[in-house]
């Protein structure tokens, strides 16, 4: 199956609606009924302000960056773009065609 993959990185401390703009972000796509959605946090990192970021010990606040993985079909990921770009003002986002070569069938949960 051809979809599409979403990478969509912006800043642990980054807010929308007075939640985390990541967890934001997940929460809507499932709302959407987009298929999945994976976070990812950095490590260590920068971005457009070239300010390093790092998840040392002795730093209490990093600000560390978060990847936000999206796949699904092209329609449904070019159907959420606009809204994306219009929350995610200081990250990065972009788009990659990939292969999925295997994807469990879907399944309503409550969650």
């Amino acid at each position: 199956m051809t979809a599409k993959l979403l990478k969509i990185y912006v800043s642990e401390n980054e807010r929308y609606r007075n939640k985390p703009l990541y967890q934001y972000l997940v929460h809507w796509c499932k709302e959407q009924g987009i298929r999945g959605v994976t976070v990812f946090r950095g490590i260590e990192g920068y971005g457009h302000d070239k300010l390093l970021r790092s998840a040392r010990l002795l730093e209490l606040s990093s600000d560390l960056p978060m990847i936000l993985e999206i796949v699904d079909t092209e329609e449904k990921i070019n159907s959420i773009l606009p809204k994306i770009a219009n929350i995610v003002t200081k990250g990065l986002v972009y788009t990659v065609n990939v292969t999925v070569h295997r994807h469990p069938p879907d399944t309503e949960t409550s969650n």
